[in-house]
């Protein structure tokens, strides 16, 4: 099952991406990773992918929200699910409100924080991937 599925990391740390890269693909994915959110955004739009793991804290900012936002608004790429994989408690000392992620911050799916460990990034990879499966068969049964 996870063979034929497609991930998408856009983050900004070389490092990070290499070091969880190797996990992903062992876990059977086919992975792609791209830099800054300009790239990832261009990505998606010529590539289809099955999940994205997205940082934050990218550029000048927090240019990771403007990607999700971006993502939740458009049409084609909004189906995608989304984990956040990212410093930004530690880095600015920000705590979500009422759980992992406020409703009103960003709509993903779900945020972790690194480091992440690998088994806790392949259940979170693997649950979302279940859940967008199962969103999909739902919606085509009501066709």
């Amino acid at each position: 099952m996870a063979a034929s599925r497609k991930l998408l990391i856009i983050d900004d740390d070389p490092d990070f991406v290499e070091g969880i890269r190797p996990i992903l693909v062992g876990a059977g994915y086919a992975v792609d990773a791209v830099h800054n959110p300009k790239d990832g955004l261009r990505t998606l739009q010529s590539k289809p992918y099955d999940l994205i793991l997205l940082d934050i804290m990218m550029g000048r900012g927090a240019e990771g929200v403007m990607v999700a936002r971006k993502l939740r608004n458009d049409p084609k790429l909004k189906q995608i699910p989304v984990l956040i994989i990212t410093g930004i408690r530690e880095q600015i000392a920000f705590l979500f409100p009422g759980g992992p992620v406020h409703p009103h911050f960003v709509d993903v799916d779900e945020l972790v924080e690194k480091p992440v460990e690998p088994k806790l990034l392949l259940d979170r990879v693997k649950a979302l991937l279940e859940a967008a499966e199962a969103k999909k068969a739902g919606e085509a049964s009501k066709s």
